[in-house]
C-alpha cells in the first residue's frame, strides 16, 4: 500500500482512553455538586472533545449551564486531565503491531483527533506511541474540530499526503461524518465508544479487532479494485 497516509482517531480507536477520561468528567461534576456519572452511560458521551463530554454530562443530570460555566468547567477538566491523562489509559490489543505494518508497507500515519494536541501528544509519548506518527492534530491544531472535514484535510496535507490517497480509521459517527464530507474513506472499530453502534452508520468496513486493519484498509485503498459498499471484515479465531 505504497503512498497512502492513513489517519487514526484517537480516543476509542488507538487507545482505551475512558476510565481517565469519565474520572476526570466526575472530577468536575462532583466540584459541581453533581453525583458522578456511572461508567457505561459516561462512556457513550466520549467522541466529540471535552466541551461536549461535560454538556452531555449536565444534560444526563437535569443541569444547564452559560457559555462562561462550560468555559470554566472545561478548563477545570483540562486541568485534571492533563496530570492523570495515563493513569489507566491502554493502547488496545495490536495497535503497535498494526502501525509497524503500515509503516513497513511505507504508509504515512496521523492523528486527528478532537482531544487539544498537547494533550494528544502527552498521551502518546506516555504509550510510546507518538514516534510512529508524522503529525498529531487536535482541534486547536488549525481551529477546527471534527466533524468539519476541513481538519481532516489539513491533517492529510500536513502529513505530506493528498485526500485522494488516504483512509480515515475511527470508531464514531463524527468520524465517518468528517470523512465522509472531506471524501475520504472510512474503516471503523467496533470497541470504540459510538453510540449509536457504529455498524449502523455504514463505514466502508468495519473491524472488531487492529489484526484486521491491513486487509480492511487494502479493500478500500483508492486505486485498488474492491467490492462495492459497506462490507465486515470476517473475524478470525481468537
Amino acid at each position: 500500500m505504497p503512498d497512502l497516509t492513513i489517519v487514526f482517531d484517537l480516543d476509542g480507536t488507538l487507545v482505551d482512553t475512558a476510565p481517565d477520561l469519565i474520572a476526570s468528567l466526575n472530577a468536575v461534576l462532583v466540584n459541581e455538586g453533581l453525583p458522578p456519572i456511572g461508567y457505561t452511560k459516561a462512556r457513550s458521551m466520549i467522541g466529540g472533545g471535552a466541551r461536549r463530554m461535560i454538556e452531555a454530562g449536565l444534560t444526563w443530570q437535569g443541569r444547564t449551564a452559560t457559555p462562561d460555566e462550560i468555559e470554566r468547567m472545561f478548563q477545570d477538566f483540562i486541568a485534571h486531565y492533563a496530570v492523570h491523562i495515563a493513569d489507566r489509559s491502554q493502547i488496545f490489543p495490536g495497535v503497535a503491531d498494526a502501525l509497524d505494518r503500515l509503516a513497513t508497507a511505507g504508509c504515512r500515519l496521523a492523528v486527528c483527533t478532537n482531544k487539544l494536541e498537547r494533550l494528544s501528544r502527552r498521551l502518546l509519548e506516555a504509550l510510546e506511541l507518538s514516534a510512529r506518527f508524522a503529525v498529531i492534530c487536535g482541534p486547536d491544531t488549525f481551529g477546527i474540530p471534527k466533524p468539519n472535514p476541513e481538519i481532516l484535510r489539513r491533517t492529510i496535507a500536513a502529513a505530506g499526503g493528498t485526500a485522494a490517497s488516504a483512509i480515515m480509521v475511527g470508531d464514531s459517527g463524527t468520524d465517518v461524518e468528517t470523512a465522509r464530507a472531506a471524501q475520504v474513506p472510512v474503516v471503523a472499530v467496533d470497541f470504540g465508544y459510538s453510540d449509536p453502534p457504529v455498524a449502523q452508520l455504514r463505514p466502508d468496513r468495519l473491524i472488531g479487532r487492529f489484526s484486521e486493519l491491513v486487509p480492511a484498509l487494502m479493500e478500500v485503498a483508492p486505486g485498488l479494485a474492491r467490492p462495492s459498499g459497506p462490507w465486515i471484515v470476517p473475524q478470525m479465531p481468537r
